[in-house]
């Protein structure tokens, strides 16, 4: 899984090509090769001696303050460290767009990319041609909060770093709850009308023959339940976004079979107790609660336009009260949190909640902030974005700040148990969370950890309340010992498996929303597994198993 030579010596004209660039261009702007450039550690004690200016690229949402040194938590960092950042800000919405451009251009480069989001195809190819450099060195000798994390988590440093050793991003981490009660093990939440159940005298459906019949109770007591609550139009008893990662059904049908289900909406992979990769699509179980969902499709108890509508229609007839069941990562979203319950997982052949892929290490981003080859500087860089990783700072980059000169704050400074100063979520009132979040926080490079709640800050009461559901209707029910892990895998293999998976996951969201609407035979399912093993299905699970070995040999787990 190493880079071939062939590529070491293309990388290194690339790089050679940069500097080419920045001379016929006129820049000023000095390429760094990569080689870790050590400083004396007295030059980087913050607030520093003498007033430094550094150049940072950052992405704001739309109506929002644009310019970054705007915001209360940059001022603050300012006064901190006598760093000023020269931003080139970048509205969220054109991100994708200029951030690729200005990559590319190595005199629209700034020292660091703050909010990159790059995808590991991304980093490994900024890597090869010379426009980031590595940092697994800098983080060992100047960015000792990071390096706390990484010590006390070690399996963040193993998903950071390449096959080749290097680290060529800094991370965002985000910690709620850990293993099968984090707060990322279930994303498409399946919830249940509770006022049409204690209307119609019925209880919350605990398998999957109580479900149809609820569902049937909705549809046939539509009339009533419409003139009861005073809903206009008809009364949907189940709606949901096929293959949308949200809002899709598959957590109903993890009971089906051997109870793999389908968590994995994108990958379509689960990792067995053996530690063995296979595809939740082709199991038998998967087979059997499709069949089950086109029965309820066909006895008229989905949302006809289950299969078309955009996540805009789909709010809007649940804001208008129609739905009795619904999926989402929080039905406030869709609805609101009085008049619903979570649904428990269904029995069918058994009962089992097969954890989201990745989530056993809660909220993680591999590309979130990348240093530049310009940076003359790096270690002084490095050591500045360390701050963010401060337990402290790392809360109000990620949420929001207090102080702030308008109505809205996140927080507010109060005291832990021991009397020392701690961030607690201030109340908002009727303003959006979101929104006052977009507007105070900063996002970038940031851990905030599981151990953080209680002793630097309070745990966000939207965040809480969904770990409490998780925790007890789901988490007891997860009876699988591993997910896959968010593993960094080579240029190489990262490119073939996203070839093989581009055709596989059409092949598989094709099919099942055609069964979940029109049905299928034997027939149909064995041509669907000879058309998967045809694009590659075999080679496409060993790359995972490969990297899967690699991962726990690494981790020594």
């Amino acid at each position: 899984m190493k880079y071939k030579y062939g590529k070491r010596i293309i990388a290194a004209a690339l790089v050679a090509i940069m500097a080419v660039l920045l001379a016929g261009c006129g820049g000023k702007k000095e390429i760094n090769d990569g080689t870790f450039r050590p400083v004396d550690e007295a030059e980087l004690q913050f607030p520093l001696k003498e007033k430094t200016t550094l150049s940072g690229m950052i992405s704001y949402p739309a109506n929002t303050e644009s310019e970054p040194n705007n915001r209360t938590i940059f001022k603050r960092l300012q006064e901190q460290t006598n760093v000023e950042i020269d931003w080139t800000a970048i509205q969220a919405d054109q991100w994708a767009d200029k951030i690729s451009l200005n990559m590319s251009d190595p005199n629209k480069l700034t020292d660091f990319i703050f909010t990159a989001g790059f995808t590991d195809s991304n980093l490994l190819r900024y890597a090869e041609y010379g426009a980031i450099i590595p940092l697994e060195e800098y983080i060992d000798s100047y960015m000792p909060n990071l390096k706390s994390v990484f010590d006390k988590y070690p399996e963040y440093r193993v998903m950071c770093t390449d096959v080749n050793g290097h680290i060529w991003a800094l991370p965002w981490i985000e910690q709620l709850g850990s293993g099968k009660t984090a707060i990322q093990t279930i994303d498409n939440m399946s919830f249940i009308n509770k006022k049409w159940l204690d209307f119609l005298d019925l209880e919350v459906p605990e398998n999957v023959d109580e479900f149809e019949e609820v569902l049937i109770a909705f549809r046939d007591h539509g009339a009533e339940l419409q003139k009861e609550f005073g809903i206009e139009g008809s009364i949907i008893p189940m709606s949901c976004i096929i293959n949308d990662p949200g809002q899709d059904p598959a957590v109903l049908i993890n009971g089906f079979g051997e109870g793999y289900g389908d968590a994995d909406k994108d990958r379509h992979i689960v990792v067995t107790d053996n530690r063995e990769v296979i595809c939740s699509a082709v199991q038998d179980g998967y087979k059997a609660g499709i069949e089950w969902l086109h029965k309820l499709y066909e006895e008229k108890l989905i949302d006809p336009e289950a299969f078309t509508q955009e996540w805009s229609t789909y709010v809007s007839k649940g804001k208008s009260g129609r739905y009795g069941v619904c999926f989402s990562w929080d039905v406030g979203n869709v609805d609101n949190l009085n008049d619903w319950v979570p649904l428990p997982v269904l029995t069918a052949d058994t009962r089992n909640l097969t954890p989201t892929n990745g989530s056993f290490t809660s909220g993680f981003d591999r590309g979130r902030c990348v240093v530049t080859s310009v940076a003359e500087n790096p270690a002084l860089v490095c050591a500045w974005l360390d701050q963010m990783y401060a337990p402290m700072q790392s809360p109000q980059n990620n949420w929001g700040t207090y102080g702030e000169d308008d109505d809205f704050d996140i927080f507010e400074m109060g005291k832990n148990a021991d009397g020392e100063d701690m961030l607690k979520h201030a109340p908002l009132g009727d303003a959006s969370p979101v929104e006052v979040r977009e507007a105070e926080a900063v996002g970038g490079p940031l851990a905030v950890l599981d151990e953080y709640y209680g002793v630097y800050v309070t745990c966000p009461d939207d965040a809480q309340y969904r770990l409490d559901w998780i925790e007890e209707y789901y988490t007891p029910d997860m009876h699988r010992e591993y997910v896959y892990p968010n593993i960094f895998m080579s240029r190489d293999d990262t490119e073939t498996l996203s070839n093989l998976q581009a055709d596989i996951k059409k092949a598989i969201n094709a099919k099942k929303a055609d069964w979940i609407m029109n049905g299928f035979t034997d027939k149909d399912w064995n041509k669907y597994l000879e058309d998967l093993e045809a694009y590659g299905l075999s080679e496409y699970l060993e790359l995972f198993q490969t990297y899967l070995d690699s991962y726990y040999e690494s981790t020594g787990k």
